[in-house]
């Protein structure tokens, strides 16, 4: 079974950083895209970024030119920098990622949650 560990989370002043981590194991298959959506509850969740194979690297608006996404699909890791944090970016912040198989006799595409990792950051 294909499993996300999210790391990283935690409380920040606003204007300092984190780093979040996002691992995922069980596959043997590299990622399609794995990135960062997060949610404040009673409200949708959205994208944070995404890292595609092949290097595209996507951004939600609220967040471009502060945040960076880096990671390996071979490895299947993803890594968040968060600089100059607002108080508006907490939130619980989910990993996922799509695999282009399920497993070795399941080629329908995958797509996994990881369990969030909670981002406060105070004024």
């Amino acid at each position: 079974q294909v499993q996300l560990v999210e790391s990283g989370g935690g409380e920040v002043s606003a204007g300092g950083s984190l780093r979040l981590s996002c691992a995922a194991s069980g596959t043997m298959y590299r990622f399609d895209a794995m990135g960062w959506y997060r949610q404040v509850p009673g409200t949708q969740r959205e994208l944070v970024a995404v890292l595609k194979h092949g290097g595209k690297l996507e951004y939600g608006a609220l967040v471009r030119g502060r945040f960076i996404i880096s990671g390996d699909s071979a490895k299947k890791t993803v890594h968040l920098e968060m600089n100059n944090l607002r108080p508006e970016d907490s939130a619980v912040y989910y990993c996922k990622a799509n695999f282009p198989y399920t497993n070795w006799y399941d080629f329908s595409p995958l797509e996994v949650w990881g369990q969030g990792t909670l981002v406060t950051v105070s004024s």
